[in-house]
């Protein structure tokens, strides 16, 4: 019994790791403050883990544990009522359904970056991940890949058209 329990909570913290950062952001589309969307995203956290025996195993979490943000979102609209902008609740719903089909979209999105990113050479890979690396810049590419600064510019261009036809064809050939 013990060993089952355990895999529960292992597989909670494993979905928790995997989705926490897309449940607040979808939390953070919905309330007005990034603080208060950090406070939403505590609360939601500990009700999913409260609730997380109710989940099925190989069924949708990040779409569950949206689901129980979103109760959240609406609980916590009393407190936003005294700020400037509040959105009414038609808004709020329909914000909410259209993150999920752009999440939808932007996960094929990023699925065929990946796959296009292997594609490129290693020197090419490392120049545009450097990048777009936190706090990083074309010089920092430059000096990665071993290219002048007008060079890395000219090649980051030629690589982001590459990754663009790529995207774009993989996006059609997975829809086909």
């Amino acid at each position: 019994m013990a060993s089952v329990e355990q895999n529960r909570s292992s597989e909670l913290v494993q979905l928790m790791m995997k989705y926490q950062r897309r449940i607040f952001a979808y939390i953070h589309t919905l309330v007005p403050s990034r603080s208060d969307a950090e406070d939403i995203l505590q609360e939601a956290s500990l009700t999913i883990c409260e609730k997380f025996s109710d989940f099925e195993s190989g069924t949708n979490f990040y779409s569950w544990a949206c689901q129980i943000a979103y109760w959240k979102v609406r609980a916590a609209r009393k407190k936003f009522a005294t700020a400037k902008v509040v959105f009414n609740q038609e808004v709020l719903d329909v914000i909410s359904q259209t993150r999920f089909e752009v999440e939808e979209e932007l996960d094929r999105r990023h699925g065929a970056l990946s796959r296009c990113l292997q594609k490129l050479n290693d020197r090419d890979r490392r120049m545009v991940l450097t990048r777009y690396e936190t706090g990083k810049n074309v010089t920092a590419a430059a000096q990665t890949s071993g290219r002048t600064i007008q060079g890395a510019y000219k090649a980051l261009n030629r690589i982001r058209k590459t990754l663009f036809d790529c995207v774009s064809f993989e996006l059609t050939t997975e829809r086909a």
